[in-house]
């Protein structure tokens, strides 16, 4: 059977092939109605449109593609700035420069370049589109697409799923030990500490990693016989340092408002919001780790720069990145191996805002 092409998409949906063009391309520009029309038209007949018309199977491009979304955090360079080591370039680089890096090294070696898809500006829809017909294949972080889309283009091209569950079985995965991390660190806190009064701060619920670290701090309340929170203290859209900071000043509010103990530590799903939260516990006058310990997760290189320097968990994001390029090299090369899912492992950095080091 041959490809699906636009003529097909447009004769299924009712519209013209300019309209089904003008979806992929300005989807902004089409009536939402229509514009769902013509990709569940798109979803049905497992159409995937191209750059090329001479469709996807009978070229290579010599490009790896891998779809993010922009995670830039506007408060890193300034945090880093406050730091001793302001002027390191590394300071800055957060969990998605170093996945990029990862994923560009190990392309690099097998001879390929990487295509950055980074922006959600018009939708999932748009960021497939503009990735799918100019790579042979692509990773994609777990969410950012939805499953449905990932479906069809994985008839067409490779796909990596990155982080995240494993929400399509035929797709290959890799991803961090989130859950263990997690649970390792806030058992640190509590055994070694001696802490009781432990929050958790997360993301939204649609956010893999961050509610697989939730499982983890859950799983570590259970074990301690803690009182067990059905969902994080609090909740907040974006984990970034801005956010991290407005969730520590909630905290603290929350518990002087209703004249009860404040937290013994906050634990928050990144480092991004943590080090968000030492600089407003900082301005509260709130001594870390002395009032109030606080804790990240991922190990990016402002978490050892920023005073104090954060315990976390580390996870080797770099590493995500490149076998990422691994799994997609191995697979371009061989269509018919099975789908493997990887689980990396990480470690925890004890160091002064939980009281070590």
């Amino acid at each position: 059977m041959s490809a699906p092409t636009v003529y097909d998409v447009a004769e299924r949906s009712g519209v013209s092939i300019a309209t089904v063009s003008r979806v992929y391309r300005t989807p902004d520009s089409v009536r939402a109605q229509t514009r769902e029309r013509v990709l569940a038209a798109a979803r049905e007949l497992g159409y995937v449109p191209s750059g090329n018309a001479r469709g996807l199977a009978s070229r290579t491009t010599g490009v790896l593609g891998l779809c993010f979304p922009d995670y830039a955090d506007p408060d890193a360079e300034s945090a880093a700035a406050l730091t001793d080591d302001g002027d390191d370039d590394n300071a800055v680089m957060l969990y998605s420069d170093q996945i990029i890096r990862g994923m560009e090294r190990a392309a690099r070696r097998h001879g390929y370049a990487l295509l950055i898809a980074a922006s959600l500006d018009g939708g999932p829809e748009s960021l497939v589109a503009k990735v799918a017909g100019r790579v042979d294949g692509f990773a994609v972080l777990a969410r950012t697409v939805p499953t449905e889309d990932l479906d069809v283009i994985s008839r067409r091209l490779p796909v990596v799923m990155l982080a995240g569950p494993r929400e399509i079985d035929h797709l290959d995965h890799v991803e961090v030990a989130n859950r263990d991390g997690e649970r390792e660190l806030a058992r640190h806190l509590i055994d070694d500490h001696g802490l009781r009064r432990l929050v958790f701060v997360g993301g939204e619920a649609d956010s893999p990693d961050a509610e697989a670290r939730f499982e983890g701090f859950r799983q570590a309340c259970r074990e301690a016989g803690l009182p067990v929170p059905d969902q994080p203290e609090l909740r907040v859209a974006m984990m970034t340092q801005a956010e991290g900071a407005r969730a520590a000043e909630a905290l603290l509010d929350r518990a002087d408002g209703a004249g009860t103990a404040r937290p013994e530590a906050m634990l928050f799903a990144n480092d991004q919001m943590a080090v968000g939260a030492l600089q407003a516990l900082e301005r509260r006058g709130v001594r870390v780790p002395e009032d109030i310990a606080v804790t990240g997760f991922d190990g990016i290189p402002l978490s050892r720069l920023v005073r104090p320097a954060l315990t976390t968990v580390r996870q080797p994001i770099r590493r995500l990145g490149e076998e990422a390029a691994e799994l997609l090299v191995k697979r371009l090369g061989d269509r018919d191996r099975d789908p493997v899912s990887v689980e990396l492992p990480v470690a925890l950095a004890r160091r002064e805002s939980c009281g070590c080091g």
